[in-house]
């Protein structure tokens, strides 16, 4: 079939060139290339698409039928490049976006509203939870991930900000409770445990001033698989929330929510996408990435999360 339409487009160039040398000149090949390229599609069609004479070419009936074939054929795959090229190029078809629902209410959403509002050919698919999402598989083009552990940048990863988790309570539970000052403290107290977090009652501690570190383990009787019941709860009085500063600076700058020991820091997350490896990543991807890296750039004022460089 391939062979076929090479043929075509080979006789198509012959026509409009009005001769053999002029078409091998143009595509690059030698003239007796294109004169077999001629002699199949006569022969597999047993039919004469050419009068051949010392002075010029001519078509036959056949030939002028088949001409115009060959030329919707030739504007077919044209429009067909063309489409790919607006794929790769505009922000056009298609963009499938994977992540946390968490990160997509509290930050992706935000992050790209004023984006998507001004590209409305592009149509955009969030695909939300908690499990871990196979790129290839599931035609995911962007994952927006939290990584506990260093991520190196590459091809395929593009590290956007380190985060910082911190550890809150509400006024009432601090009024009502013993005094935290020290990691040492926390032992006394309820932690509402964030259980898709690995090791969630687990903390390693290190001093912003001495180095100092220290590791506890802390009770949990009220659970979530969601910061924002954790959060709730945690608004409330029922306990401390272990969540990330990002998620938590409008209760920090409203009073709802007190940090505890700001001294005491806990191990900082990276905030990364995952691209699907293309050859040439197309521009929808690029463009959206770079929104979401000028959106946390912004947040917390370079307290609580970098962009890496």
């Amino acid at each position: 079939m391939l062979d076929q339409l090479r043929a075509m487009g080979v006789f198509a160039c012959v026509v409009e060139k009005s001769s053999f040398s002029g078409a091998a000149r143009e595509l690059g090949i030698t003239t007796s290339a294109v004169s077999q390229q001629i002699r199949s599609l006569e022969n597999e069609m047993d039919v004469i698409l050419l009068h051949r004479s010392t002075r010029k070419l001519s078509l036959t009936e056949a030939g002028q039928a088949f001409f115009s074939s060959c030329q919707e054929m030739l504007a077919a795959a044209e429009r067909g490049k063309i489409r790919i090229n607006e794929l790769r190029d505009d922000l056009i078809g298609d963009l499938r976006i994977a992540t946390t629902p968490d990160l997509a209410v509290q930050h992706l959403i935000p992050a790209l509203s004023h984006w998507m509002s001004a590209h409305r050919g592009l149509s955009v698919h969030f695909e939300v939870g908690h499990r871990y999402i196979d790129l290839i598989e599931e035609r995911i083009d962007i994952a927006v991930r939290m990584s506990s552990t260093p991520v190196e940048e590459s091809s395929s990863i593009i590290p956007m900000a380190f985060v910082d988790q911190i550890l809150v309570a509400s006024p009432s539970y601090l009024n009502q409770s013993s005094p935290i000052v020290h990691p040492n403290d926390l032992r006394d107290h309820e932690l509402l445990s964030i259980n898709v977090m690995n090791d969630s009652r687990h903390f390693n501690f290190q001093h912003v001033k001495t180095g100092e570190t220290l590791n506890i383990e802390m009770q949990s009787r009220l659970q979530s698989n969601n910061l924002q019941v954790a959060k709730a709860l945690c608004q409330q009085g029922h306990g401390i929330a272990r969540i990330l500063y990002l998620d938590a600076q409008k209760e920090l700058k409203n009073g709802s929510l007190i940090e505890l020991m700001p001294d005491w820091k806990l191990p900082a997350f990276t905030l990364y996408a995952e691209v699907a490896k293309h050859d040439q990543q197309p521009m929808k991807i690029q463009r959206c990435v770079e929104a979401l890296k000028q959106y946390f750039s912004q947040l917390a004022g370079g307290r609580a999360i970098q962009i890496v460089r």
